[in-house]
């Protein structure tokens, strides 16, 4: 009851009767139950974690006639391309998705793709990145919840070239004063909105984003998501004090998309530049094309870039 109330439990130590079960099946369950919480893996490379290279199908049957459910954590393994692929218990992929985000509320993070699979192909591709990713561990990246593109892009800018402890106190009485009312920040003098700590040039562009929200130009949460990553940052630029950074940031850290790389971030240039033993900085263009071979998974990549600055 308290793995389902929210609070994620390790089964991992609970011993199990293996006698009768076929012997492919019984190192399919050895190999699945070393894969942690928060964690996920394919059938091909549990099929070669389990020692049979190649029987990722047979591995699906194995799970099908899995006799101990959730103690072996047949929902963590999905299906090529970081989808969630069958699930034979009831409510299917509902309870598939269902039990990894209750894994994964203290675990790595919660995003709607396999950052895990993620990592694991960017590891192959270089090992540089590899070795980055062995001692950054799993991406941690926690998207927003139900936060509207007013919020969000109203805390960006709040935070743009400040500290962490002064944005967070300056958000912190914007959002007493407005709260979520684009329209009530509209109708507020400029002294107030200033006396929150805001300074002229952000003041001015949080006016034009609440202008342009209460005209129904910044298209709502629902309508971003179905978006192209181009399109959103076309969109959301048209708004005073937004560029391609701040876009960039939301895109990764609030819709949870894979595959975008922000190369004019310091953070991953720096990263990277020290990732590859590089005395300077690649400028934003030749980042660029080196980030073509982490596509599908640019976002990812970048993660670990500013990883490895820590």
């Amino acid at each position: 009851m308290k793995h389902f109330s929210g609070d994620a439990q390790d089964f991992s130590d609970v011993k199990l009767d293996m006698s009768g079960i076929p012997d492919f099946n019984a190192r399919v369950i050895i190999a699945l139950r070393k894969i942690g919480l928060g964690r996920t893996t394919t059938y091909g490379e549990l099929a070669t974690k389990a020692g049979s290279p190649g029987a990722a199908r047979a591995v699906g049957t194995a799970m099908r006639t899995n006799p101990f459910m959730l103690v072996v954590p047949c929902h963590r393994v999905l299906a090529s391309g970081g989808k969630l692929g069958g699930f034979s218990a009831p409510g299917g992929e509902k309870t598939k998705r269902a039990m990894l985000d209750i894994e994964r509320k203290d675990g790595a993070h919660n995003l709607p793709y396999d950052a895990d699979g993620a990592a694991r192909v960017l590891s192959k591709l270089d090992k540089r990145v590899a070795k980055v990713v062995e001692q950054a561990g799993p991406v941690r990246i926690r998207i927003g919840g139900t936060s509207q593109p007013f919020d969000m892009l109203a805390k960006a800018i709040l935070y743009q070239q400040l500290a962490a402890p002064a944005a967070r106190a300056i958000h912190g009485r914007f959002t007493a004063l407005v709260g979520s009312d684009a329209k009530k920040l509209t109708k507020l003098r400029d002294k107030d909105i200033r006396g929150c700590g805001i300074s002229t040039p952000k003041m001015l562009a949080l006016q034009d984003l609440a202008r342009r929200t209460v005209a129904g130009e910044i298209p709502s949460l629902a309508q971003l998501q179905k978006m192209t990553d181009d399109e959103i940052v076309s969109t959301l630029t048209q708004v005073r004090g937004i560029g391609p950074w701040t876009v960039h940031m939301l895109l990764i850290f609030n819709l949870g998309r894979p595959d975008v790389w922000p190369v004019d971030d310091y953070g991953v240039r720096k990263g990277w530049a020290k990732t590859f033993g590089k005395k300077d900085l690649p400028k934003p263009r030749d980042l660029q094309k080196h980030g073509e071979k982490y596509k599908p998974w640019r976002s990812v990549a970048a993660w670990y870039m500013w990883r490895a600055l820590e």
